[in-house]
């Protein structure tokens, strides 16, 4: 039967999983985002260098939303930077935990077979007299 410190820690472990799947999911969108903000850059550039009737009349406009989206690319790879370093922090985290909750579980394993070895060693003195 697990102890009270067992059952916090296994609790305590499913949150820190919990929690690294969401820096997870976090730093994926990031970096997708990121992916988005530079294809939009280049496409707005090709577009640029095409020299269509647009672009000709709006270069400054154009220019501008390449410099946006570079900005965001920019920003997204920096915040997935930082859920990367976050997501470790996590798994660090929820790996302490994991070897606090098996060393508790060994803990209790070995009481409870201790408790077990004296009670047989008394059932034998109690049958000898």
């Amino acid at each position: 039967m697990p102890t009270p410190r067992q059952k916090r820690l296994q609790k305590l472990v499913l949150v820190m999983q919990r929690l690294k799947d969401f820096h997870q999911a976090q730093h994926a969108a990031h970096i997708a985002e990121a992916a988005v903000a530079q294809e939009e850059a280049k496409a707005i550039t090709e577009t640029l260098d095409a020299g269509t009737a647009m672009t000709a009349l709006f270069p400054e406009l154009y220019h501008r939303r390449v410099a946006n989206a570079l900005e965001r690319s920019r920003t997204s790879a920096e915040r997935a930077r930082q859920e990367a370093h976050r997501l470790l922090q996590a798994d660090a985290r929820g790996n302490a935990l994991a070897r606090a909750y098996r060393e508790a579980s060994d803990l209790s394993e070995r009481s409870t077979a201790d408790r077990e070895r004296l009670e047989f060693i008394e059932r034998g003195k109690a049958g000898e007299t």
